[in-house]
């Protein structure tokens, strides 16, 4: 299956179609990638700040892993929409069992992974978990503002 673009449901609390972007993806890891690829080109569009853009890829692929590899979805639902100049709203659904909220992650320093939720919290302005009213699944949901002072170093003293 190839992914493909939908019309925009009324998700992200945007009335103009212009500033919201979705996309329906196969529940696989390939598509990581191409989320990654259509949230960056959608906020290229919009000539939001570069870093702004960055932390956002960064996050719709962090949400796109888990729900691939977290949830029995056979497709998952990307959508990224600007609210404001420079704040957006991110949004995965996924056909999973509906929860209130995300487990708690704390991973080893030899751990591989599990710090997806971790980049999330730090990142994202807020965030949460949501029944989907177009899978029925879950929505984990994403909102972000650039800093006023530029970006934070909020990344950098996640890795060190």
């Amino acid at each position: 299956m190839s992914p493909h673009t939908m019309h925009p449901p009324q998700l992200l609390d945007v009335a103009d179609p212009e500033r919201t972007r979705w996309l329906e993806l196969p529940a696989h890891r390939s598509s990581v990638r191409v989320a990654r690829g259509f949230a960056g080109k959608g906020l290229t569009a919009w000539r939001l700040p570069v870093d702004l853009a960055a932390d956002a890829v960064l996050l719709v692929s962090e949400l796109v892993t888990n729900a691939v590899r977290h949830t029995h979805s056979a497709r998952i639902l990307c959508g990224i929409g600007l609210v404001a100049a420079t704040c957006l709203r991110l949004e995965v659904h996924d056909h999973g069992h509906v929860a209130r909220s995300l487990p708690t992650c704390e991973p080893g320093p030899e751990d591989e992974s599990g710090r997806g939720l971790l980049l999330v919290q730090a990142i994202a302005g807020s965030w949460g978990v949501d029944r989907s009213k177009l899978t029925g699944g879950n929505v984990v949901w994403v909102t972000m503002t650039t800093p006023p002072t530029g970006r934070s170093s909020r990344v950098a003293t996640l890795s060190g």
